[in-house]
């Protein structure tokens, strides 16, 4: 039996939801915001329009703690037609800064992992989001030794992926890109001729949401778990 992985000689690790948890914070500092600003809208009407704000800034900001924190700001002047208070705006930036000084949680069997594969591949990082806090999370983490290449972009579709695998030298056939999106994690690369497993995690972002025909992408596998890779690349 061939094994459909023995080309492989790079493996690229989303970071957030893939190595550690991360999603989870947005969607309880979501809640906080909302209950901050409910007398001026019932809460799950906030959160929509937060949600609105956020994807209407992104190609302002980028993806991040810090434009998520703006994306706040800017909707709480317009849901108070610009009355609302110091304290309040006091409030949503300490919202930010509790999220930015979050502890690094591993995700189970994380570095198990890495240190197994590191032994016959090399392993690189390819994620999106504020640089600043995207290098505080992995030095945090303890996981850089594992890695030859750290990689975040402003994005990750095909012509993000194209760049990086060619400022590598990597060609597609050799890569294999490991994340819990398929949006940004697996489809651009399995379009590229690399090759994709999907991790799903708990909690996602609706931006990262998709819909795939099952029977259209058979070119990537999903997994329960992290830990599931070393038996399939064995």
């Amino acid at each position: 039996m061939i094994n459909e992985y023995q080309n492989i000689k790079v493996i690229g690790f989303d970071a957030d939801d893939t190595l550690w948890v991360n999603e989870t914070y947005f969607r309880d500092a979501e809640t906080e915001f909302s209950k901050l600003l409910s007398r001026f809208e019932t809460e799950n009407k906030i959160d929509k329009e937060l949600f609105n704000m956020e994807i209407k800034n992104l190609p302002v900001y980028g993806y991040g703690v810090k434009g998520f924190v703006l994306s706040m700001v800017e909707l709480a002047l317009e849901l108070s037609n610009n009355t609302v208070s110091n304290n309040t705006i006091s409030k949503i930036l300490e919202i930010g800064k509790e999220m930015i000084n979050k502890p690094v949680e591993l995700l189970n069997g994380v570095e198990d992992v890495l240190k197994e594969l590191s032994k016959n591949y090399k392993l690189i990082v390819a994620t999106k989001g504020d640089l600043l806090d995207q290098e505080r999370k992995l030095k945090k983490s303890g996981l850089l030794d594992y890695f030859h290449h750290i990689e975040v972009l402003s994005d990750k579709k095909e012509e993000n992926y194209s760049r990086l695998l060619k400022h590598l030298d990597i060609k597609p056939e050799h890569f294999l890109m490991i994340g819990n999106s398929l949006k940004s994690d697996v489809l651009p690369l399995v379009a590229l001729g690399a090759k994709a497993i999907h991790i799903p995690f708990h909690t996602t972002w609706a931006h990262e949401e998709v819909t795939v025909n099952p029977n259209k992408h058979k070119s990537y596998r999903t997994l329960e778990n992290l830990s599931e890779v070393i038996s399939i690349l064995h």
